[in-house]
């Protein structure tokens, strides 16, 4: 298998005429993006950056996130992007842990960017999206196109194009470090079991290009498959259905919360969304009653998968054509081997809670500077996503509940999920989470915690 930068560059070359990021009014072709992001790795490489040096990624969707990403992994750099959603300690933990020598940062963060480089004494190097003041270096500079960049001699199963952070369920979060090899397989089986076609979709990403999902099926995908990636900073419903309409989307990424949103749209504003082919569901348990809703006031199918940043991260997607079962996360991607194990690792028959574990390709080589807590997470080639699910007889997974969200009460095991799937029913709810809670009598007990679209339409009484 090449290496994922083989592939941007090869995608580049084949498809240099087609549109591969269109943001705001303009469009920015593939020979031009690869162009770009040749004179940003020779500057990093210029400027020290040698292979398997971490180069941390500040910025919000865009084209330059696009750009500093191909860049990073051509000039055989470490990508790590940072999420912004994080405080300075925060991020200074990452930059730190990861041992990160460089920063790329969009102008409207520069006041953190400062602060970091003030704190962080190993940042050698600093390039802003924008104009800057030396010694950071500036964009138009950064990218100039000057030749070819140094060739880099990869090994794809073992040289990192990431690492990515994840957020943990205790303590602070750990580097997912993934290669070469389990990004662009990712890619690979995305493009075939949501039946991509090469040179012809075009992506709609409002989801954080920082977190796996966003980075692998809106920005990855559609770069090695040649297609279009329309990047939207901030998800605001009417915009978003603006930009759909505006660019003729085919594709459109979302989470829970967002077809929620998106329902409020008014009735007018419906046939904006019609150019989509279908639209694709992750992050988190989509209520079978919003897919339904959405389905059927839009016309569009919403295809549910799933899959942890481990694991670059899609593990399993309602196939595109194909047998689609509300409520589950749907079949595993081709290349991808999915089962659930008992608490001793034992397999489990069909319909039985267990663990989900996964085999593939995909996943990940470790937690970066943790080898005891990678050890933990696999047994055997077998990696333990800490997702409790189910596989039914035509091998169909749903996804029950985190393992550490499962909630006991009297000694029997209470799913969170299955409870917020009932109270979801209730037209009056609009959004629901369940926790447990420890309790004297019955060691826990279910939570549950609501929204309502009208206040005082309901009372707890109704509720429960």
């Amino acid at each position: 298998m090449n290496s994922l930068a083989d592939a941007l560059r090869q995608a580049a070359r084949q498809f240099a005429a087609e549109t591969a990021v269109i943001s705001g009014g303009s469009r920015i072709d593939f020979a031009t993006l690869d162009v770009c992001s040749d004179g940003l790795a020779i500057t990093l490489a210029e400027r020290g950056m040698r292979k398997g040096e971490r180069v941390a990624l500040y910025c919000p969707n865009g084209p330059e996130f696009a750009t500093a990403y191909v860049a990073i992994v051509k000039s055989g750099a470490v990508v790590v992007p940072i999420n912004l959603l994080l405080n300075h300690e925060e991020i200074v933990h990452i930059l730190v842990d990861a041992e990160v020598s460089a920063l790329i940062f969009h102008p409207q963060l520069s006041a953190e960017a400062k602060r970091l480089l003030d704190r962080v004494s190993r940042l050698k190097l600093a390039i802003s999206t924008g104009e800057a003041d030396e010694p950071v270096l500036d964009w138009k500079t950064a990218v100039a196109p000057r030749g070819t960049p140094p060739a880099i001699a990869y090994d794809p199963d073992e040289d990192l194009a990431a690492i990515l952070y994840t957020s943990g369920t205790t303590g602070r979060p750990k580097g997912a470090m993934l290669t070469h090899r389990n990004l662009l397989a990712n890619t690979v089986s995305v493009r075939e079991a949501m039946d991509w076609r090469p040179g012809q979709e075009i992506v709609l990403v409002v989801l954080p290009m920082f977190h796996a999902f966003a980075a692998t099926v809106g920005m990855l995908t559609p770069l090695v498959a040649g297609c279009t990636l329309v990047p939207v900073p901030k998800f605001e419903p009417e915009q978003v259905a603006r930009v759909i309409d505006a660019t003729q989307a085919t594709i459109f990424l979302g989470v829970p919360s967002m077809y929620m949103m998106l329902l409020k749209l008014k009735d007018n504003r419906v046939p904006l969304l019609r150019s989509l082919r279908f639209c694709v569901s992750g992050g988190a348990a989509l209520p079978v009653d919003v897919l339904s809703r959405f389905e059927a006031r839009f016309g569009i199918r919403v295809y549910e998968g799933d899959g942890p940043t481990e694991c670059s991260p899609v593990t399993c997607v309602n196939p595109v054509g194909g047998l689609v079962k509300p409520g589950t996360v749907g079949l595993p991607l081709p290349g991808v081997e999915m089962k659930i194990v008992g608490e001793r690792g034992e397999d489990l028959d069909d319909d039985q809670v267990g663990e989900i574990a996964v085999r593939g390709a995909n996943v990940f080589k470790g937690y970066w500077n943790h080898p005891e807590a990678t050890a933990e997470c696999f047994l055997g080639d077998w990696f333990l996503t800490g997702d409790l699910g189910s596989r039914d007889s035509d091998g169909y997974f749903s996804i029950v509940d985190r393992k550490k969200d499962l909630i006991i009460v009297n000694g029997m095991n209470v799913y969170p999920r299955v409870i917020e799937e009932i109270l979801h029913r209730c037209p009056e709810i609009k959004e629901a989470a369940v926790v447990g809670e420890p309790h004297r009598l019955h060691g826990e007990i279910p939570v549950a915690f609501v929204s309502l679209h009208q206040p005082g339409s309901m009372t707890p009484a109704a509720i429960r």
